[in-house]
């Protein structure tokens, strides 16, 4: 597996990078890829069908100048902001693979996350968990979210590691979610969420050592990343489409 650690100038261009780098592997142009990037500015991201009224204070965020956009996955809205570590894997699909469906991805996909990070804090094994489908907690507080995209031959699972994101922020910003898991218990953002309070190369070497991704990847699609831009990323068509 290959690993770019790339963070672009906007929001846009980031979240557009995920889906350029899923459509360049599934057009036969690259193999598995773990990619790494670090917001410099806050942003709002909701998920792909995400309603926009109901998942974030609209209000708060134009009043903050945060704008907010929407991503190719599902999952719920988040904050995004210094503090925050995302990545996003691309992973080969085969008949009989451990990605083959999206139940099983998720399992083998969260478990090697959860084995990176507690070989990142020298922790034990049941310091971390996996809850709900694809979160992972210290406990019961959640710091890390995932959501999934597939193609026919790739598959697309990227999230966040909360690091030292200003969770104060996150309750000003988005309302208690639409829908939630049980393991949450109507907590609040801040009794629900935890920051892991450790530097981001920790994180990226434990993540690069669980996932063999050791070599450095060729040069990212720029001209598919500003297609994206212009057409999707970049719209209200897209951003506030529901």
């Amino acid at each position: 597996m290959k690993q770019i650690d790339l963070t672009l100038p906007s929001p846009a261009e980031n979240l557009a990078l995920d889906e350029a780098l899923l459509d360049e592997c599934e057009a036969g142009g690259s193999d598995e890829i773990l990619r790494f990037w670090e917001p410099r500015e806050y942003f709002v991201v909701v998920g792909y069908a995400n309603e926009v009224a109901t998942e974030v204070n609209v209000l708060a965020c134009q009043a903050r100048g945060i704008p907010i956009f929407r991503r190719c996955s599902g999952g719920g809205t988040v904050l995004q902001g210094p503090g925050c570590l995302n990545y996003a894997l691309i992973l080969r699909i085969t008949e009989d693979g451990p990605f083959r469906g999206i139940g099983v991805a998720n399992q083998f996909i969260m478990r090697q996350n959860r084995a990176a990070i507690e070989s990142a804090l020298r922790t034990p094994h049941s310091a971390i968990a996996v809850r709900g489908h694809t979160d992972l907690a210290v406990g019961d507080r959640k710091f890390s979210g995932n959501s999934q995209r597939r193609r026919k031959h790739f598959l697309l699972f990227h999230g966040t590691f909360l690091l030292n994101l200003d969770l104060q922020l996150v309750r000003e910003l988005l309302p208690m979610p639409s829908k939630q898991p049980d393991y949450r218990e109507d907590r609040s953002h801040e009794n629900f969420l935890a920051n892991l309070n450790m530097s981001a190369t920790r994180v990226k070497e434990a993540l690069k050592q669980s996932w063999n991704a050791m070599e450095a990847s060729h040069p990212f699609p720029e001209h598919m990343v500003q297609k994206l831009v212009a057409q999707k990323y970049s719209t209200d068509e897209w951003n506030r489409k529901f």
